[in-house]
């Protein structure tokens, strides 16, 4: 049974952003810190990445635990009321994660993934943050098509 009213909790998720979130804005501040040049939300890209390096052909997506169901992360919970509606929410987020994976990789597009427990993890612990930006700047730099940090 949900601990707030149904009205209430319309209001609640109706306030999640897709765009410009949080840990969107720090990846981009750390990235842009270092040099590196973007565009946002490209919309002729597959999936429209968060950011999009040109110069290094890559896309880069900040995925919500939550939303895209990372595994083993305490934040990939289910709610439980609506457990059916739910079910059926994050299994087209992840079809739809799949989809877009296979059509970057048929027009041969990097791609990174960075998940929201690890920008948290990256905002409390400097070395976490400078590691993690060194395994970025390493996938930027060689031939991978694909990296989840």
């Amino acid at each position: 049974m949900d601990k707030i009213s149904i009205a209430e909790r319309s209001k609640n998720m109706s306030a999640i952003r897709g765009q410009n979130t949080k840990p969107e804005q720090l990846i981009r501040q750390w990235l842009f810190a270092k040099g590196y040049r973007y565009r946002l939300h490209v919309k002729y890209i597959p999936g429209h990445p968060d950011l999009y390096l040109s110069k290094y052909n890559t896309a880069i997506f900040v995925n919500g635990c939550f939303w895209h169901r990372h595994n083993n992360c305490k934040y990939a919970y289910t709610p439980k009321s609506n457990i059916e509606f739910w079910l059926k929410k994050f299994e087209s987020n992840i079809r739809r994660d799949d989809e877009v994976k296979k059509l970057l990789e048929e027009q041969e597009i990097k791609q990174l993934i960075i998940w929201e427990c690890t920008i948290k993890k990256m905002s409390k612990n400097v070395d976490d943050r400078c590691e993690m930006l060194s395994k970025i700047e390493l996938f930027l730099s060689n031939d991978d098509q694909h990296l989840e940090i």
